[in-house]
């Protein structure tokens, strides 16, 4: 590196990447460092640079105690050692800069000698002190998997005829007959602990029910009117729990409701076609589902708006993985007990990494955006504007009420059952656009819940 490089590098500020010492004398401040950038994404420590990025130099008398302090601290201070690398920039006669390279680990998690763990957090670090940001250290050294993790819930929260069938249908064998013999059975297929505890990828898949053992991971759904997300104001919305293969297909029944139908020149009595093809969300609901990151506790959301559709995972892309190397079809397995369950036909799962790559075939207008200061995932399915066919009337222009209005002028006396079979959401939604526009004073009830019938207020 030469010292107008140097310059330019130093001008721009410490960071996440960068830190600067004026001189180091304190071997467990320097190990500090170091394992803060071994557990990050690596980084430099200039040494012979001021906080405010003044280059005050070390003189070359001191080279060699540096030297041999950076390597003691790398190999006996810092637990696994490491092997930084140095670099000596002149930057007047007599006087260095040290450059020290820490690369980032592979054998996390780093701990200095007195048994802590650093992280880096922005131009500074901050130990580790919760158990769940433990957990993900070692979840991404891969010395162990969030969906292994053991619960609080014994055999008998089992499903016991879902993993009746599951044996059945994949094995070819007999639920056990004694509680000793499926216990036994769940430790060999890796979905109970040696003291008999239900592990996450257990509960997830085969639990009775899995949200009151795990209440933070289900999927929340909402249809929101227009492009924006609204407080109060939206056209559908439910909550989807249970074992993973009920909320994928409660997921998947959602979303698929609140997209358009598209006649492409079939006849109008023809059901019509998925304005995006229903393939594309199977690969994205199943990515969310056993990608995810279980440390995180919270929930996966499921937003459609008027122009997209969005589904939020929690956690980052583990390890190396980019949006780029996931577009091409890279992979890393950050739940492998889960994976290998829905493998065996639990959910549509065609192999390691060609999800995201089959869904960008059927649909190439998909956006994914990888957060690592939020810690989420985003799929964005863009939705292309529908052509209207200029039969209809303003006042059925697509907005739900107005929908409901329509249909409540030309056929007072219509059921709740019936506008949603028209209008193609729940029930439960009409009933709250029905509550809603009573509420406002658009409509009223005429006569008895059974025999009576609506009347609508023009405004």
């Amino acid at each position: 590196m030469k010292k107008a490089e140097l310059v330019d590098v130093i001008s721009k500020g410490e960071d996440s990447r960068l830190q600067f010492k004026a001189d180091v004398h304190n071997a467990d401040t320097l190990a500090a460092e170091m394992v803060a950038f071994s557990n990050s994404e690596g980084g430099r420590i200039l040494i012979g640079v001021s906080d405010n990025g003044k280059l005050t130099g070390i003189p070359s008398s001191e080279i060699g105690r540096l030297n041999q302090l950076i390597s003691n601290v790398a190999s006996q201070h810092v637990r696994s050692p490491i092997s930084p690398t140095t670099e000596n920039v002149s930057i007047a006669k007599g006087k260095v800069i040290i450059a020290v390279e820490i690369s980032k680990g592979i054998d996390k998690p780093y701990f200095d000698r007195n048994g802590v763990i650093w992280l880096k957090s922005g131009a500074d670090k901050r130990r580790v002190n919760s158990k769940e940001e433990l957990r993900r250290l070692f979840q991404f050294s891969d010395q162990f998997h969030a969906d292994e993790l053991p619960t609080k819930a014994g055999i008998d929260k089992l499903d016991k005829l879902r993993f009746r069938d599951f044996l059945r249908d994949f094995y070819r064998i007999d639920f056990p007959d004694s509680p000793p013999d499926l216990l036994r059975l769940l430790q060999n297929m890796n979905l109970a602990t040696d003291d008999g505890r239900l592990n996450l990828a257990c509960v997830l898949l085969f639990a009775e029910r899995p949200e009151w053992i795990k209440p933070q991971f289900v999927v929340k759904a909402i249809r929101y009117p227009g492009n924006e997300i609204h407080v109060s104001d939206y056209v559908d919305t439910e909550d989807f729990s249970g074992p993973l293969t009920k909320i994928f297909q409660d997921s998947m029944a959602f979303i698929m409701r609140n997209l358009h139908k598209v006649q492409a020149g079939r006849g109008v009595n023809a059901p019509g076609t998925s304005e995006i093809p229903e393939a594309v969300f199977e690969e994205l609901l199943v990515n969310a589902l056993i990608h995810r990151d279980y440390m995180v506790s919270s929930t996966i959301r499921l937003f459609i708006f008027d122009n997209r559709i969005e589904i939020i995972s929690p956690g980052h892309l583990p390890n190396n993985l980019t949006i780029e190397k996931i577009r091409a079809g890279n992979s890393n397995i950050r739940n492998p007990i889960l994976v290998s369950f829905i493998a065996k036909g639990l959910l549509p799962y065609h192999g390691l990494g060609s999800g995201i790559k089959r869904a960008l075939d059927e649909w190439p207008e998909i956006d994914f955006m990888d957060d690592h200061e939020g810690c989420l995932f985003t799929a964005t399915v863009h939705r292309k504007a529908l052509r209207s066919s200029g039969k209809s009337s303003g006042k059925s222009s697509g907005k739900t009420r107005d929908q409901i209005l329509l249909l409540l002028s030309d056929k007072p006396e219509i059921t709740i059952p019936e506008i949603s079979e028209k209008i193609g959401l729940s029930t439960r939604s009409i009933d709250k656009q029905i509550a809603r526009l009573r509420i406002d004073g658009r409509i009223r009830r005429v006569g008895s819940k059974k025999g009576g019938h609506w009347e609508v207020i023009n405004e």
